[in-house]
This record gives C-alpha cells, sequence and structure tokens, in this order.
C-alpha cells in the first residue's frame, strides 16, 4: 500500500511492481493479488505518527484542504456520454511547526466544519502543544473550549473575525479572543501578525502543497474505511521522507544601495506613438517625470544613459 500512495498505482499495477521487484531482489515470495490488497486496506491498522520525546512542546498548525474521489472520467463521457456528478472529501491535518511532520490527521464528508474536527485532531496529537494555529475557521467559542480543556496553557493564535466584538466583560475580565481584539484595534490585523506568530501558519499550507505534488489531490479508494487507511499511510510516507533529509534554512542579509541622485546628462528625446491618430515627441528627465510644455507628458519607459 505504501508503494501505491508513493507511486499513485492501481492495485493491478502495484501488485505488477511488488512481482517485477521481487524478482530483481531474487527473493521467491508470493505477492498478493490486487483483490487481496484491496480487502486488507479495509481493516488495516497504521501506526500513529510516534512523537520524538526529546522534542519538546508542539506547535501545532491546523488547516482543511479537499481531496477529489478518483473514478470514470473521460472514458464514461465518451463511451455512454454520461457524467458522475463530482464529489470529494475533506482532510484536516495538523503539523508540527518546528519538524514539518504530520502530527494528526482525519478525513471527513465535505460537508464537515473544520472547526468541529478540533477535538479529535487534538486527541491523535501526543505530546504537550504549546500553541494552537489556525485561519479565522477556527474563531469560535467551543474550539478555544477544546484547546483549554486538553492543554490549559496552549496560546491560541487564530484571528478573529472582522465582525467580531468585545464582550461586556471585556474590561474586567477579557477572555483570550478578547486580547487578540485588543492587539488587532491597537495595532491592526497585518501589524498583529508577526508578533503573535500567525505567520507560521503558511507552513501547514506548504505541507497541504506538498502532500498534493508527491502524493497526488485525489483518493483512488472506493469504500471509507479504505479511504481512511489510504490517508493515514499517505501521512506515514510523507513523515518518512522528512525523517531521510530536510533543508536547512539560514538567513541572509542583502546590503542594497538606492541611486537617489540625479544624472548630468540629459537623455535623448525620442518619439512614441501615442493613442490618439496624431503623432507627438515625448520627452523625460533623467527621474522618468514629463517635462512640463505642450508638446510633453509623462513617460512610462524613460530611456537614460
Amino acid at each position: 500500500m505504501t508503494l501505491r500512495a508513493v507511486f499513485r498505482l492501481a492495485l493491478r499495477r502495484t501488485e505488477g511492481l511488488l512481482g517485477s521487484s521481487l524478482v530483481l531482489l531474487g527473493l521467491d515470495l508470493a505477492v498478493p493479488d490486487h483483490s487481496t490488497l484491496s480487502r486488507r486496506a479495509e481493516t488495516l491498522e497504521v501506526p500513529r505518527p510516534a512523537s520524538d520525546l526529546n522534542a519538546g512542546p508542539v506547535h501545532l498548525l491546523v488547516d482543511s484542504t479537499g481531496l477529489r474521489l478518483c473514478g470514470p472520467g473521460g472514458w464514461l463521457v465518451e463511451k455512454h456520454g454520461t457524467r458522475r456528478r463530482r464529489s470529494w472529501r475533506k482532510l484536516h491535518l495538523a503539523t508540527d511547526a518546528d519538524t514539518g511532520h504530520i502530527v494528526a490527521s482525519v478525513l471527513t464528508d465535505q460537508d464537515a466544519d473544520d472547526g468541529a474536527q478540533v477535538g479529535p485532531l487534538l486527541d491523535r496529537a501526543d505530546g504537550p502543544v504549546v500553541s494552537f494555529t489556525g485561519d479565522g475557521a477556527y474563531d469560535r467559542a467551543d474550539i478555544y473550549g477544546e484547546v483549554a480543556a486538553r492543554h490549559p496553557n496552549a496560546n491560541i493564535i487564530v484571528p478573529p473575525r472582522a465582525s467580531a466584538v468585545p464582550s461586556a466583560t471585556a474590561e474586567t475580565t477579557p477572555t483570550r479572543r478578547e486580547r487578540h481584539l485588543r492587539a488587532i484595534a491597537e495595532r491592526g490585523r497585518m501589524g498583529r501578525q508577526a508578533p503573535s506568530g500567525y505567520n507560521w501558519r503558511a507552513l501547514v499550507e506548504a505541507d497541504i502543497s506538498r502532500w498534493k505534488r508527491v502524493i497526488g489531490d485525489g483518493l483512488r479508494s472506493r469504500t471509507e474505511a479504505r479511504r481512511a487507511t489510504e490517508v493515514a499511510i499517505a501521512a506515514d510516507v510523507l513523515n518518512r521522507m522528512l525523517d531521510l533529509g530536510r533543508p536547512e534554512y539560514v538567513r541572509l542579509e542583502v546590503q542594497t544601495s538606492v541611486f537617489t541622485g540625479y544624472l548630468k546628462e540629459r537623455p535623448p528625446r525620442f518619439r512614441r506613438q501615442p493613442p490618439s491618430s496624431h503623432h507627438r515627441f515625448w520627452t523625460t528627465d533623467p527621474r522618468g517625470v514629463g517635462v512640463p510644455g505642450s508638446e510633453t507628458a509623462p513617460c512610462a519607459f524613460p530611456t537614460l544613459r
């Protein structure tokens, strides 16, 4: 099943790949047929991602994306002139901001709410969670309660919605959400993102992009149990790829110089066809600003030497 997820193969092709690999290795082992692989996926228990005990607290990043259900495509339209209604499933991911590993994943129906899956994601995450970061879809009172019930000291970094207003007790006993509202009122939404650590949420979006580039944007299984197994295997594959090698980023400071002076020589006059029917001469000074006059106008493409 792992080879199937990595190489995006059908079950029959996976069976052939296993047989060819065993022949090249010189092993005399029986290869399960595609029907056996399909039945095993129904009840296969994939071990949950093991957390590193020395890694410390987890900075949890959550987000969701859609995965289409693979089925008959162009052949069905060409043969019968009909097309099935497009359907898809929603994948909810929780990743570790420090390691990039997928800590938990949940596959739900397309109509499932993102906030309703916070509890199952937190239950599958091992170790203490020091922060919980999500987009505006997680700005709900029950989500604050879910995080506080499991990790009371966790910092919740979720931007309040544009229509959010503080409660009547915001001045005396402000909640975490009301502190976010106060910070937004003082520094603005963009000014609050960097100090609060909200920009780290881009890492979970990068993990979703990596999922769709490596694994694909669809589900090949036909039943819900097999699709859940397929998702669990894909998450394990991506985590194992990260264990094999991960780039290290180093911040570089590049010094740039800005020219603020003026050129001594005047650029030559050049001719340009304006939108009107007649011709006109356009001139510019070294700063690219049109020289005042009846026959001059600002030029979008100054020629300097």
